[in-house]
């Protein structure tokens, strides 16, 4: 009786169960690659919400104000950290198109933030040119060391109509300091020196052509949600890169807006993602910062920080005094001088203690931006090679 046993290969079967098994596997770390990076990405998106809420929701006081600025800059440092470690555990997914490109664009974007850090340093250099000619005033006109008399007034004044000129011309031609060409990429004792040449950065310094409200709106036009094929394609990256252009954006406008800067302006046209969790806070930040801008610009404000608000304030009244002034002066005006040199003085000591970690806090972020891309650059290069 002939035999039942099947007789076609005799290749075992374990042989074939080896490739199954090392497919299903592969597939289950990409699953489980998926899932940290949704996880992730979530959290990212999350986080964005909760800094940007908690700036959103401040004092109408502290809004825009130095020490608010320095928060926000926090803000973007603890997202930029994020950012990059994500980035950091998924260089593979860099080197494949659609990832590479969004990447690529979003270390372009870096090299005009530089410039903007670059123009809003010498923003602060102005309102430091301003505080020369307002101790002046606020040293003329302490009733607290001498009487008020024609001579105090007269060099109150001349320093009110000094820094009159100063502040028109920064106004209509950006400020002074801009044809410096000076650097936050500049390092050691170099930083302090002036130089009569042009410094550069990996961003190159401004010149006196160059528009901080063109530079922004250059950055906008370029901010694109992703499509859902995108988003597939780069297992979520391209919303990550997305984020954090929009975030890197934001703060960069709030910046010009509060800060004296080149050409500066609010009026840009960009677009607020609504399908994001992170949207409110922008919205509530963008109106608010629109309202003060409505508020102060028919002024001709040199920008909306809150200390300007305040020395423009103070300078307008004192100017009125010491207009109309007349000898010996009245109690009430004496009161009235009193009342504005003291807030001036106020102020001008706000800004003493807080330009100059404000300055600090900028190269930090303008250093951070700079590192980022660096290392970005050395990704994408190696990606590529491969």
């Amino acid at each position: 009786m002939p035999s039942s046993e099947h007789h076609g290969s005799s290749i075992p079967f374990a042989t074939f169960r080896r490739p199954i098994l090392t497919m299903r596997n592969e597939q289950i770390h990409s699953e489980m690659s998926n899932h940290s990076n949704i996880q992730n990405l979530d959290l990212f998106q999350r986080n964005i919400f909760t800094r940007f809420h908690d700036l959103s929701v401040v004092d109408p006081k502290e809004l825009l104000s130095i020490s608010w600025i320095r928060k926000l800059l926090d803000a973007f440092t603890s997202c930029q950290e994020d950012f990059k470690l994500i980035l950091t555990n998924n260089k593979a997914l860099l080197s494949k198109p659609p990832a590479e490109k969004l990447a690529t664009e979003f270390l372009d974007k870096s090299i005009k933030a530089m410039d903007i850090f670059n123009a809003t340093r010498d923003g602060i250099e102005t309102i430091r040119l301003w505080q020369k000619h307002l101790e002046i005033i606020v040293c003329a006109l302490d009733s607290k060391q001498r009487m008020i008399g024609e001579g105090q007034t007269r060099r109150a004044r001349k320093a009110l109509m000094d820094l009159a000129l100063v502040m028109l011309d920064d106004n209509n031609t950006g400020s002074l300091f801009s044809h410096r060409n000076r650097s936050f990429g500049r390092k050691g004792k170099d930083h302090n020196r002036r130089s009569s040449g042009h410094s550069r950065s990996l961003s190159w310094s401004v010149s006196h052509t160059w528009s901080a409200s063109k530079q922004l709106q250059s950055i906008a036009n370029n901010l694109v949600p992703p499509r859902a094929n995108e988003v597939s394609a780069t297992n979520g990256l391209a919303t990550l890169i997305f984020s954090m252009s929009f975030v890197l954006f934001f703060v960069l406008w709030a910046l010009v807006a509060a800060i004296p800067c080149q050409d500066r302006g609010v009026q840009i046209n960009f677009t607020i993602p609504r399908n994001f969790s992170w949207s409110v806070p922008f919205f509530l930040l963008h109106s608010r910062i629109m309202d003060e801008s409505k508020k102060r610009d028919r002024r001709n404000s040199s920008g909306l920080l809150k200390e300007i608000y305040q020395i423009e304030k103070c300078v307008n009244q004192i100017t009125d005094l010491v207009d109309a002034a007349q000898f010996p002066m009245s109690e009430e005006m004496k009161e009235e001088m009193r009342e504005n040199v003291h807030e001036l003085s106020l102020v001008c000591e706000v800004c003493k203690t807080g330009l100059e970690p404000l300055e600090r806090h900028l190269r930090e972020v303008f250093r951070s931006i700079m590192s980022c891309r660096t290392e970005g650059v050395e990704v994408l290069s190696k990606a590529t090679e491969q």
